[in-house]
């Protein structure tokens, strides 16, 4: 007996084992597994990247969204019945086009982001009506709920809309203290509502409508916490003369609608305050990886234009480089961007730049004179300030 076990045990460590080394092996290769069509993914990657893509997208997102309205209204969904077939058949295509491309440019990272998984929930929900009218046929009574669930259509804006997704990320991040408060806030109701029960819900003489049972007396707490017709509820309770009604009542609308729930509205506040200055701080790392980029363009741009006054001074052996570099003065413009990193040690831009700094201190010097001879002039006008008022009374005295 211990035999059998014992060669179960070993056939079952080896078939693990195996599945292991296969598993293992798998994932190597389709590691070191290299594409062929890199050129074609790469354009496929910068048509789904681009802007035009993204206001496409959420146009159509957007002409469903508008087209399902229309569909609400039974007179304009008889109406236009060709018209809605036609633009289904649109939308439906444009939604599979944008998962099969965004799928064929990265099949295995594609699953790891919670927005796509939400496209393919989505792409999922748009054919389930088919799939119904297909098998099941067009009277199907579940029919009307898979047309009803195509409303979800519109959340494929949010993969669109970085706002969107920081609020989104805002509520996630506040989950687990949310579900904290929640969970205080259904002990106070439970409490309240066994309270309440025993109080008011007595067969005798009790309001056996609001707080009969704990269902009920639920219900009835859920409306005293949104403040919603508390008045009705207490009205009915002064009606049979229940001692403590007014006191529970405003202890638990203290409790609920004052603490809990602002409680719960402060902590989406903060959470959300957060998330916000993150994407503030994401969007200014952007905008620097960005401005990077356009320098390393820029500089780029320099280096070669530097290289080819080079060349053509090799080429040129009767011109100096003095003369190349005067030339290349006239052709920049005063808005032309230069980028002084890198260059350090590249005499040619030096001498540039030393020329340039040159002229800029010969326009600060005429400034300067400019500025001094404005100040003489103010000068001897402020000398000549006394000599008038004192022929001015000079004059007045004679004329006395």
């Amino acid at each position: 007996m211990s035999q059998h076990f014992y060669h179960q045990d070993h056939a079952r460590i080896l078939s693990n084992s195996l599945f292991e080394n296969a598993s293992q092996m798998f994932c190597e290769k389709l590691w070191k597994f290299q594409r062929k069509d890199t050129q074609f993914q790469a354009f496929v990657k910068k048509v789904i990247m681009s802007r035009l893509f993204k206001i496409i997208m959420i146009s159509t997102v957007s002409m469903n969204a508008f087209f399902m309205v229309l569909w609400t209204d039974y007179k304009t969904r008889y109406s236009l019945f060709r018209l809605f077939e036609v633009s289904e058949l649109i939308f439906v295509s444009i939604y599979s086009s944008e998962f099969c491309m965004k799928l064929y440019v990265d099949p295995i990272n594609y699953w790891k982001d919670g927005y796509n998984l939400l496209d393919v929930v989505i792409i999922i929900i748009i054919f389930i009506p088919y799939s119904l009218r297909k098998v099941k046929g067009r009277h199907h009574p579940y029919l009307n709920i898979a047309d009803g669930v195509q409303s979800l259509r519109i959340l494929k804006l949010i993969a669109y809309s970085r706002g969107v997704r920081t609020l989104i990320t805002a509520m996630g991040q506040t989950a687990y203290t949310v579900a904290s408060v929640l969970i205080l806030f259904f002990v106070l109701m439970y409490i309240f509502a066994i309270l309440g029960f025993c109080l008011f819900g007595l067969p005798e003489g009790g309001d056996m409508n609001n707080w009969g049972n704990l269902a009920l007396a639920f219900f009835t707490l859920f409306s005293l916490a949104t403040v919603d017709g508390w008045t009705d509820l207490q009205e009915q309770l002064d009606a049979r003369n229940l001692i403590l009604s007014r006191s529970f009542t405003i202890i638990f609308i203290l409790l609920a609608s004052f603490v809990f729930l602002s409680m719960f509205v402060g902590v989406m506040i903060i959470h959300t305050e957060d998330s916000i200055k993150k994407f503030e701080r994401e969007l200014m790392l952007e905008r620097h990886m960005n401005l990077m980029e356009e320098k390393q363009v820029i500089l780029k741009r320099q280096q070669e234009e530097v290289g080819k006054l080079l060349q053509t001074q090799k080429d040129l052996d009767h011109k100096s480089f003095t003369e190349l570099v005067e030339k290349f003065k006239k052709t920049l413009r005063h808005t032309d961007p230069m980028v002084l990193d890198d260059f350090g040690t590249s005499l040619p831009f030096i001498d540039i730049y030393l020329s340039t700094l040159d002229n800029q201190d010969a326009t600060i010097y005429k400034l300067q004179e400019l500025y001094y001879e404005i100040v003489h002039v103010l000068s001897l006008m402020l000398e000549d300030l006394p000599q008038k008022k004192q022929s001015q009374s000079s004059e007045k005295v004679d004329e006395k």
